[in-house]
Protein backbone atom coordinates (compact mmCIF):
# COMPACT_ATOMS: atom_id res chain seq x y z
CA UNK A 1 0.00 0.00 0.00
CA UNK A 2 1.80 3.41 -1.07
CA UNK A 3 1.19 6.76 0.92
CA UNK A 4 -1.14 8.93 -0.52
CA UNK A 5 0.66 11.85 0.52
CA UNK A 6 -1.91 13.25 3.17
CA UNK A 7 -0.20 14.17 6.39
CA UNK A 8 -1.66 15.05 9.71
CA UNK A 9 -0.97 17.60 12.22
CA UNK A 10 1.86 15.05 14.02
CA UNK A 11 3.92 15.83 10.24
CA UNK A 12 7.32 14.68 10.90
CA UNK A 13 6.83 12.09 13.65
CA UNK A 14 9.22 9.45 13.88
CA UNK A 15 8.81 6.22 15.68
CA UNK A 16 11.57 3.33 16.69
CA UNK A 17 10.02 0.26 17.03
CA UNK A 18 12.15 -1.99 18.41
CA UNK A 19 12.23 -5.61 18.07
CA UNK A 20 10.53 -7.54 14.55
CA UNK A 21 8.72 -9.95 16.89
CA UNK A 22 4.75 -10.14 16.85
CA UNK A 23 4.66 -7.83 19.66
CA UNK A 24 6.50 -5.32 17.92
CA UNK A 25 4.81 -6.13 13.89
CA UNK A 26 1.30 -5.70 15.41
CA UNK A 27 2.40 -2.21 16.77
CA UNK A 28 3.82 -1.52 14.02
CA UNK A 29 0.10 -2.21 11.86
CA UNK A 30 -1.52 0.01 14.57
CA UNK A 31 0.91 2.95 14.29
CA UNK A 32 0.67 2.71 10.37
CA UNK A 33 -2.85 2.62 10.17
CA UNK A 34 -3.22 5.88 12.49
CA UNK A 35 -1.34 7.80 9.70
CA UNK A 36 0.44 9.57 12.28
CA UNK A 37 4.19 8.97 11.49
CA UNK A 38 6.19 10.43 8.56
CA UNK A 39 8.94 7.60 9.51
CA UNK A 40 8.66 4.53 11.66
CA UNK A 41 11.66 2.37 11.86
CA UNK A 42 11.76 -1.62 12.80
CA UNK A 43 15.04 -2.61 14.12
CA UNK A 44 16.01 -6.12 14.94
CA UNK A 45 19.14 -7.87 16.42
CA UNK A 46 18.53 -10.85 14.18
CA UNK A 47 19.19 -10.58 10.45
CA UNK A 48 15.65 -12.01 10.26
CA UNK A 49 12.11 -10.45 11.21
CA UNK A 50 9.35 -12.40 13.03
CA UNK A 51 10.93 -13.52 16.35
CA UNK A 52 9.41 -16.12 18.02
CA UNK A 53 7.59 -17.09 15.14
CA UNK A 54 10.36 -17.84 13.07
CA UNK A 55 13.16 -19.00 15.91
CA UNK A 56 10.41 -19.84 18.39
CA UNK A 57 8.09 -22.13 16.67
CA UNK A 58 8.86 -25.89 16.52
CA UNK A 59 10.18 -26.17 12.61
CA UNK A 60 7.76 -29.21 12.15
CA UNK A 61 4.76 -26.42 12.88
CA UNK A 62 5.15 -24.95 9.61
CA UNK A 63 1.82 -23.95 9.43
CA UNK A 64 2.23 -21.90 12.78
CA UNK A 65 5.29 -20.15 10.98
CA UNK A 66 2.55 -18.92 8.34
CA UNK A 67 1.81 -15.87 9.98
CA UNK A 68 4.95 -14.18 9.00
CA UNK A 69 2.80 -13.54 5.90
CA UNK A 70 0.71 -11.41 8.00
CA UNK A 71 3.34 -9.63 9.79
CA UNK A 72 4.96 -8.52 6.74
CA UNK A 73 2.39 -6.34 5.91
CA UNK A 74 3.65 -3.81 7.42
CA UNK A 75 6.69 -3.31 5.29
CA UNK A 76 4.84 -3.09 1.90
CA UNK A 77 4.17 1.05 3.58
CA UNK A 78 7.29 3.29 2.04
CA UNK A 79 7.23 5.16 5.27
CA UNK A 80 8.41 1.81 7.52
CA UNK A 81 12.09 0.50 7.68
CA UNK A 82 13.53 -2.82 8.24
CA UNK A 83 16.87 -2.43 10.47
CA UNK A 84 18.09 -6.45 10.62
CA UNK A 85 21.08 -7.15 12.76
CA UNK A 86 21.04 -3.90 14.99
CA UNK A 87 21.27 -5.01 18.72
CA UNK A 88 19.71 -2.29 20.99
CA UNK A 89 22.23 -1.42 23.70
CA UNK A 90 25.04 -2.88 21.83
CA UNK A 91 25.25 -1.05 17.96
CA UNK A 92 22.45 1.73 19.11
CA UNK A 93 21.65 2.96 22.78
CA UNK A 94 18.01 3.73 23.38
CA UNK A 95 19.02 6.68 24.71
CA UNK A 96 20.22 7.70 20.56
CA UNK A 97 17.27 5.88 19.96
CA UNK A 98 15.22 8.58 21.93
CA UNK A 99 17.33 11.67 20.61
CA UNK A 100 16.32 10.33 16.70
CA UNK A 101 12.73 9.67 17.18
CA UNK A 102 9.59 11.16 18.34
CA UNK A 103 8.79 7.42 20.12
CA UNK A 104 10.86 4.52 20.91
CA UNK A 105 8.35 1.24 21.17
CA UNK A 106 10.42 -1.72 22.57
CA UNK A 107 9.20 -5.34 22.34
CA UNK A 108 12.41 -7.64 22.19
CA UNK A 109 10.67 -10.16 24.08
CA UNK A 110 12.31 -12.43 26.78
CA UNK A 111 15.61 -13.73 25.37
CA UNK A 112 16.39 -16.07 28.86
CA UNK A 113 15.00 -18.81 31.12
CA UNK A 114 13.75 -19.11 34.68
CA UNK A 115 16.14 -21.24 36.85
CA UNK A 116 15.54 -23.88 39.08
CA UNK A 117 17.66 -23.29 41.68
CA UNK A 118 18.84 -26.51 42.45
CA UNK A 119 22.69 -27.83 43.18
CA UNK A 120 24.24 -29.12 39.75
CA UNK A 121 21.99 -27.07 37.45
CA UNK A 122 24.92 -25.35 35.66
CA UNK A 123 26.53 -28.78 34.78
CA UNK A 124 27.52 -29.69 31.28
CA UNK A 125 24.17 -31.01 29.96
CA UNK A 126 21.74 -28.92 31.86
CA UNK A 127 20.03 -26.78 29.43
CA UNK A 128 16.91 -24.12 29.50
CA UNK A 129 14.38 -24.15 27.23
CA UNK A 130 15.25 -21.32 25.38
CA UNK A 131 18.98 -22.74 24.60
CA UNK A 132 17.74 -25.57 22.82
CA UNK A 133 14.78 -24.03 21.16
CA UNK A 134 17.66 -21.63 19.56
CA UNK A 135 19.73 -23.90 18.38
CA UNK A 136 17.07 -25.98 16.72
CA UNK A 137 15.37 -22.92 15.06
CA UNK A 138 18.15 -21.98 13.95
CA UNK A 139 18.39 -18.72 16.17
CA UNK A 140 22.00 -16.67 14.42
CA UNK A 141 23.27 -16.03 18.43
CA UNK A 142 22.13 -19.47 19.31
CA UNK A 143 25.35 -21.36 21.58
CA UNK A 144 26.94 -24.48 20.30
CA UNK A 145 24.24 -27.69 21.79
CA UNK A 146 25.95 -30.87 21.68
CA UNK A 147 24.07 -33.50 22.39
CA UNK A 148 26.38 -35.67 24.90
CA UNK A 149 27.77 -38.37 23.55
CA UNK A 150 26.43 -41.19 25.41
CA UNK A 151 23.19 -39.85 25.17
CA UNK A 152 20.21 -42.52 26.36
CA UNK A 153 18.30 -40.70 29.04
CA UNK A 154 16.73 -37.44 28.47
CA UNK A 155 15.12 -35.13 31.62
CA UNK A 156 12.48 -32.09 30.35
CA UNK A 157 10.94 -30.20 33.20
CA UNK A 158 7.94 -28.27 32.60
CA UNK A 159 4.29 -28.75 31.61
CA UNK A 160 3.73 -26.37 29.04
CA UNK A 161 3.75 -26.76 24.76
CA UNK A 162 7.79 -25.82 25.46
CA UNK A 163 8.52 -28.53 27.46
CA UNK A 164 6.75 -31.02 24.68
CA UNK A 165 8.09 -29.43 22.22
CA UNK A 166 11.21 -29.74 23.14
CA UNK A 167 10.25 -33.68 24.59
CA UNK A 168 8.70 -34.59 20.83
CA UNK A 169 11.55 -33.08 18.43
CA UNK A 170 14.22 -35.46 20.82
CA UNK A 171 12.00 -38.32 20.24
CA UNK A 172 11.05 -37.47 16.88
CA UNK A 173 12.47 -39.61 13.58
CA UNK A 174 15.01 -37.23 12.43
CA UNK A 175 14.10 -38.65 8.89
CA UNK A 176 11.09 -36.88 9.14
CA UNK A 177 12.55 -33.52 10.31
CA UNK A 178 14.30 -33.48 6.71
CA UNK A 179 11.48 -31.40 5.01
CA UNK A 180 11.15 -28.78 7.85
CA UNK A 181 12.98 -25.62 8.13
CA UNK A 182 15.76 -27.22 10.61
CA UNK A 183 19.33 -26.40 10.17
CA UNK A 184 21.04 -29.46 8.64
CA UNK A 185 23.56 -29.55 11.20
CA UNK A 186 21.11 -30.10 13.92
CA UNK A 187 19.01 -32.77 12.15
CA UNK A 188 22.40 -34.50 11.48
CA UNK A 189 23.05 -33.99 15.38
CA UNK A 190 19.51 -35.48 16.03
CA UNK A 191 19.98 -38.08 13.38
CA UNK A 192 22.86 -39.04 15.34
CA UNK A 193 21.29 -39.38 18.84
CA UNK A 194 21.13 -42.14 20.82
CA UNK A 195 18.55 -41.14 23.07
CA UNK A 196 15.71 -43.80 24.14
CA UNK A 197 14.31 -42.50 26.93
CA UNK A 198 12.78 -38.77 27.26
CA UNK A 199 11.61 -37.70 30.79
CA UNK A 200 8.96 -35.27 31.15
CA UNK A 201 8.67 -34.02 34.67
CA UNK A 202 5.40 -31.87 36.05
CA UNK A 203 5.00 -30.20 39.57
CA UNK A 204 1.13 -30.58 39.37
CA UNK A 205 -1.06 -32.95 37.83
CA UNK A 206 -2.76 -33.44 34.21
CA UNK A 207 -4.97 -31.18 35.29
CA UNK A 208 -3.11 -28.40 35.93
CA UNK A 209 -0.68 -28.82 32.69
CA UNK A 210 -0.73 -25.65 30.00
CA UNK A 211 -0.44 -28.66 26.98
CA UNK A 212 -3.20 -27.67 24.60
CA UNK A 213 -4.80 -30.13 23.10
CA UNK A 214 -2.87 -30.39 19.02
CA UNK A 215 0.30 -30.47 20.81
CA UNK A 216 -0.65 -33.20 23.28
CA UNK A 217 -2.56 -35.46 20.54
CA UNK A 218 0.44 -34.90 18.16
CA UNK A 219 2.93 -36.39 20.93
CA UNK A 220 0.52 -39.46 21.45
CA UNK A 221 0.71 -40.01 17.89
CA UNK A 222 4.54 -39.84 17.34
CA UNK A 223 5.68 -43.09 15.26
CA UNK A 224 7.74 -45.85 17.00
CA UNK A 225 7.60 -43.56 20.85
CA UNK A 226 5.63 -45.42 23.57
CA UNK A 227 4.35 -43.11 25.95
CA UNK A 228 4.39 -44.36 29.63
CA UNK A 229 2.20 -42.87 32.59
CA UNK A 230 1.39 -44.19 36.25
CA UNK A 231 -2.21 -44.53 36.35
CA UNK A 232 -1.41 -43.46 40.40
CA UNK A 233 -0.21 -40.24 38.86
CA UNK A 234 -3.89 -39.39 37.80
CA UNK A 235 -5.86 -39.93 40.70
CA UNK A 236 -7.96 -36.81 41.28
CA UNK A 237 -8.53 -35.30 43.90
CA UNK A 238 -11.24 -32.96 44.69
CA UNK A 239 -9.69 -29.61 43.47
CA UNK A 240 -8.56 -31.69 40.38
CA UNK A 241 -12.21 -32.93 39.56
CA UNK A 242 -13.40 -29.41 39.66
CA UNK A 243 -10.69 -28.69 37.54
CA UNK A 244 -11.68 -30.77 35.14
CA UNK A 245 -15.52 -30.20 35.28
CA UNK A 246 -14.60 -26.19 34.73
CA UNK A 247 -12.12 -26.93 31.77
CA UNK A 248 -12.38 -28.15 29.20
CA UNK A 249 -8.60 -28.05 28.34
CA UNK A 250 -8.09 -29.88 31.69
CA UNK A 251 -10.22 -32.81 30.88
CA UNK A 252 -8.74 -33.80 27.22
CA UNK A 253 -5.01 -33.63 28.69
CA UNK A 254 -6.75 -35.97 31.64
CA UNK A 255 -8.61 -37.95 29.27
CA UNK A 256 -5.33 -38.36 27.01
CA UNK A 257 -3.17 -39.42 29.64
CA UNK A 258 -5.84 -41.44 30.69
CA UNK A 259 -5.83 -43.50 27.35
CA UNK A 260 -1.94 -43.24 27.33
CA UNK A 261 -1.55 -45.12 30.43
CA UNK A 262 -3.92 -47.89 29.42
CA UNK A 263 -1.46 -48.80 25.73
CA UNK A 264 0.28 -52.07 26.03
CA UNK A 265 4.09 -51.17 25.63
CA UNK A 266 4.74 -51.72 22.08
CA UNK A 267 8.58 -52.03 22.36
CA UNK A 268 8.99 -49.25 20.52
CA UNK A 269 12.68 -47.79 20.37
CA UNK A 270 11.88 -44.60 21.95
CA UNK A 271 9.53 -44.10 25.49
CA UNK A 272 8.33 -40.85 26.59
CA UNK A 273 7.21 -41.41 30.59
CA UNK A 274 5.25 -38.30 31.98
CA UNK A 275 5.84 -38.29 36.13
CA UNK A 276 3.34 -35.98 37.29
CA UNK A 277 3.44 -34.47 40.86
CA UNK A 278 7.25 -34.68 41.17
CA UNK A 279 9.84 -31.86 41.21
CA UNK A 280 13.50 -31.83 40.88
CA UNK A 281 15.75 -31.63 44.06
CA UNK A 282 19.12 -31.94 42.21
CA UNK A 283 20.74 -32.76 39.34
CA UNK A 284 23.73 -34.90 39.91
CA UNK A 285 27.05 -35.37 38.81
CA UNK A 286 30.73 -33.85 38.54
CA UNK A 287 31.47 -33.06 35.32
CA UNK A 288 28.65 -33.34 33.55
CA UNK A 289 24.96 -34.30 34.69
CA UNK A 290 24.27 -38.20 35.12
CA UNK A 291 21.07 -37.78 37.02
CA UNK A 292 18.19 -36.09 38.56
CA UNK A 293 16.52 -36.58 41.90
CA UNK A 294 12.93 -36.12 41.75
CA UNK A 295 10.79 -35.43 45.28
CA UNK A 296 7.16 -35.78 45.38
CA UNK A 297 4.61 -32.26 45.83
CA UNK A 298 1.80 -34.17 47.00
CA UNK A 299 0.90 -36.11 50.18
CA UNK A 300 1.06 -39.65 49.73
CA UNK A 301 2.50 -39.95 46.78
CA UNK A 302 5.19 -42.07 45.30
CA UNK A 303 8.47 -41.71 47.29
CA UNK A 304 11.62 -39.92 45.52
CA UNK A 305 13.12 -40.72 42.65
CA UNK A 306 16.37 -40.45 40.96
CA UNK A 307 16.66 -40.99 37.39
CA UNK A 308 19.71 -41.55 35.58
CA UNK A 309 19.63 -38.78 32.27
CA UNK A 310 22.69 -37.22 30.83
CA UNK A 311 20.05 -34.16 29.38
CA UNK A 312 18.45 -31.95 31.74
CA UNK A 313 16.31 -29.52 29.79
CA UNK A 314 14.50 -27.02 32.06
CA UNK A 315 11.35 -25.48 30.23
CA UNK A 316 9.84 -23.78 33.41
CA UNK A 317 9.58 -20.67 31.56
CA UNK A 318 11.22 -17.97 30.02
CA UNK A 319 12.66 -14.40 31.96
CA UNK A 320 13.76 -11.29 30.23
CA UNK A 321 17.03 -9.87 29.91
CA UNK A 322 18.09 -5.93 30.88
CA UNK A 323 18.44 -3.53 28.15
CA UNK A 324 20.75 -1.20 28.76
CA UNK A 325 19.10 2.32 29.25
CA UNK A 326 15.63 0.67 30.33
CA UNK A 327 14.41 0.14 34.18
CA UNK A 328 14.01 -3.47 34.87
CA UNK A 329 12.22 -5.47 37.45
CA UNK A 330 14.25 -8.77 37.60
CA UNK A 331 11.69 -10.40 39.57
CA UNK A 332 9.32 -10.41 36.73
CA UNK A 333 11.78 -10.17 33.77
CA UNK A 334 9.61 -7.48 32.59
CA UNK A 335 9.82 -3.65 32.25
CA UNK A 336 7.81 -1.82 34.92
CA UNK A 337 5.03 0.07 33.08
CA UNK A 338 1.41 0.94 32.96
CA UNK A 339 -0.87 0.99 29.69
CA UNK A 340 2.33 0.50 27.61
CA UNK A 341 4.15 3.92 28.86
CA UNK A 342 7.34 2.65 30.78
CA UNK A 343 7.97 3.56 34.03
CA UNK A 344 10.84 4.42 35.82
CA UNK A 345 10.66 4.91 39.74
CA UNK A 346 7.40 5.18 39.01
CA UNK A 347 7.32 8.00 36.69
CA UNK A 348 6.34 7.83 32.93
CA UNK A 349 9.86 8.02 30.70
CA UNK A 350 8.02 10.18 27.96
CA UNK A 351 7.78 8.95 24.43
CA UNK A 352 9.11 5.30 25.44
CA UNK A 353 6.66 2.20 25.85
CA UNK A 354 7.21 -1.59 25.97
CA UNK A 355 5.13 -4.08 24.40
CA UNK A 356 4.44 -7.95 24.50
CA UNK A 357 6.15 -10.22 27.01
CA UNK A 358 8.78 -7.83 28.32
CA UNK A 359 5.70 -5.57 29.12
CA UNK A 360 2.96 -8.38 30.35
CA UNK A 361 5.53 -11.94 30.93
CA UNK A 362 5.72 -14.64 29.18
CA UNK A 363 1.84 -15.47 28.76
CA UNK A 364 -0.59 -16.14 26.11
CA UNK A 365 -0.06 -17.19 22.26
CA UNK A 366 1.10 -15.50 19.65
CA UNK A 367 -2.50 -14.24 18.73
CA UNK A 368 -2.32 -12.76 22.12
CA UNK A 369 0.50 -10.04 21.58
CA UNK A 370 -1.91 -8.24 18.63
CA UNK A 371 -4.39 -6.81 21.55
CA UNK A 372 -1.57 -6.26 23.85
CA UNK A 373 0.48 -4.10 21.13
CA UNK A 374 -3.04 -2.29 20.40
CA UNK A 375 -3.45 -1.18 23.77
CA UNK A 376 0.17 0.50 23.40
CA UNK A 377 -0.75 1.76 20.27
CA UNK A 378 -3.30 3.33 21.42
CA UNK A 379 -1.29 4.92 24.49
CA UNK A 380 1.29 6.29 21.77
CA UNK A 381 -1.07 8.08 19.91
CA UNK A 382 -2.71 9.15 22.88
CA UNK A 383 0.51 10.66 23.92
CA UNK A 384 1.52 12.02 20.70
CA UNK A 385 0.37 15.63 20.76
CA UNK A 386 1.71 15.92 24.29
CA UNK A 387 5.12 14.91 23.55
CA UNK A 388 8.11 18.50 22.69
CA UNK A 389 7.89 19.48 19.41
CA UNK A 390 11.54 19.26 17.82
CA UNK A 391 12.39 17.76 14.10
CA UNK A 392 12.94 14.04 14.78
CA UNK A 393 16.26 12.80 13.41
CA UNK A 394 16.31 8.84 12.41
CA UNK A 395 19.62 10.10 9.84
CA UNK A 396 21.52 10.29 12.81
CA UNK A 397 20.73 7.24 14.04
CA UNK A 398 21.91 5.87 10.11
CA UNK A 399 24.88 7.88 10.81
CA UNK A 400 25.87 6.47 14.32
CA UNK A 401 25.05 2.55 12.47
CA UNK A 402 27.47 3.40 9.76
CA UNK A 403 30.01 5.50 11.93
CA UNK A 404 30.20 2.10 14.05
CA UNK A 405 30.41 -0.53 10.81
CA UNK A 406 27.45 -1.83 11.46
CA UNK A 407 26.14 -4.16 8.72
CA UNK A 408 22.55 -3.03 8.86
CA UNK A 409 20.03 -5.33 6.91
CA UNK A 410 17.10 -4.12 5.06
CA UNK A 411 14.02 -5.56 3.82
CA UNK A 412 15.08 -5.41 0.50
CA UNK A 413 17.77 -8.32 2.44
CA UNK A 414 15.76 -9.95 3.95
CA UNK A 415 13.59 -10.73 0.92
CA UNK A 416 17.77 -12.06 -0.87
CA UNK A 417 17.80 -14.38 2.10
CA UNK A 418 14.52 -15.85 2.11
CA UNK A 419 14.34 -16.86 -1.49
CA UNK A 420 17.93 -18.10 -0.86
CA UNK A 421 16.11 -20.06 2.37
CA UNK A 422 13.30 -20.95 -0.26
CA UNK A 423 15.46 -22.34 -2.58
CA UNK A 424 17.47 -24.47 -0.98
CA UNK A 425 14.01 -26.26 1.09
CA UNK A 426 13.08 -26.56 -2.80
CA UNK A 427 15.73 -28.85 -3.55
CA UNK A 428 15.34 -30.63 -0.65
CA UNK A 429 11.69 -31.46 -1.19
CA UNK A 430 10.80 -29.36 1.67
CA UNK A 431 10.24 -26.15 3.75
CA UNK A 432 12.52 -23.32 3.35
CA UNK A 433 16.04 -24.56 5.53
CA UNK A 434 16.75 -21.59 7.87
CA UNK A 435 20.40 -19.72 7.37
CA UNK A 436 21.35 -20.19 11.28
CA UNK A 437 25.06 -19.02 10.89
CA UNK A 438 24.83 -14.91 10.36
CA UNK A 439 28.00 -15.23 8.50
CA UNK A 440 26.33 -16.81 5.90
CA UNK A 441 23.60 -15.14 5.79
CA UNK A 442 25.37 -11.71 5.21
CA UNK A 443 27.54 -13.59 2.82
CA UNK A 444 24.10 -14.53 0.69
CA UNK A 445 22.37 -11.04 0.87
CA UNK A 446 25.38 -8.67 0.48
CA UNK A 447 24.65 -7.14 3.38
CA UNK A 448 27.21 -4.13 4.04
CA UNK A 449 28.54 -4.71 0.83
Amino acid sequence: MEDDGSRSEAAGRAAAIVGAGPAGLYALAALVKSDRFDRIDVFEAAPAPYGLVRYGVAPDHPKTRNISRVLARGFEHTRVRFLGNVSVGRDVTVDELRLGYDVVAVSTGMLGDRKLGIPGEDLPGSFGASELVAWYTGHPEAGAVELPANLTSATVIGAGNVALDVARILAKDAATLRTTSMPRPVVEALAASTVTDIHLVARRGPAQAKFTSPELHELGALDAVDLVVDPADLELGPADQEAVAQDRHAKVTVDVCREWSQRAATGAPRRIHLHYWRRPVRILGETAVTGIELEPTRPGAAPPLTLPTQLVVRAIGYHGRPIPGLPFDEGSGTVPSRDGRVLDDGEVVAGVYVTGWLRRGPTGVIATNRGDANEVAESVLADLDTLPERPSDPESVDKLLAERDVRVVTWVDWLRLEAHEKAAGDAAGGDPIVVHELATALEVIGAGG
